[in-house]
């Protein structure tokens, strides 16, 4: 049966589309270079071109160069101004403070006595008066503040902040 089938297929005929064109054969020049058994001949750089290669590429690697310092001094310029704004802004809050030095100490304006007179036995102990805080200030302002805005009826007595 399979002989049968390979009968009808070879007595098909083969239609020719007319858009169909078969090309020329190719045709060698009679003067046709061959070329010959060593072709390193024919891979000669032409080191001609190479200096200007070399200062082309130099130029671009430094013009690079120079925009990445260029890029790197204007982000650090602004991480510093950043920096610098937080700063300022927590000097704002709280002067003297700086975030580098971690908390905020207190600072003596004037040096504290260093030997207070102490009469003992029946006399009357002298010693001298505490300076008074900016935390005192504070405690003060703050019972002024809470007594003006107290109704009448329940005024508030401000005590002092002398805790000897």
């Amino acid at each position: 049966m399979a002989e049968q089938r390979s009968l009808h297929n070879v007595n098909i005929p083969l239609i020719k589309s007319p858009s169909l064109r078969v090309p020329r054969p190719v045709e060698l020049p009679p003067d046709i270079h061959p070329l010959p058994d060593d072709v390193t001949a024919y891979f000669v750089y032409p080191f001609t071109i190479e200096p200007h290669i070399i200062t082309l590429e130099s130029s671009r690697q430094s013009t690079l160069a120079a925009h990445a310092a260029r890029r790197d001094a204007y982000l650090r310029a602004r991480e510093e101004e950043k920096v610098r704004k937080k700063k300022e802004a927590l000097r704002r809050i709280a002067p003297g403070f700086d975030p580098d030095m971690g908390a905020l100490l207190p600072t003596k304006l004037s040096p504290a006595p260093t030997g207070a007179p102490h009469v003992t036995a029946n006399h009357l102990e002298t010693v001298s008066p505490i300076p008074r805080t900016a935390m005192d200030d504070l405690v003060d302002q703050l019972a002024a503040m809470e007594s003006r805005i107290s109704p009448p009826g329940r005024l508030m007595q401000a005590r002092p902040n002398n805790i000897s």
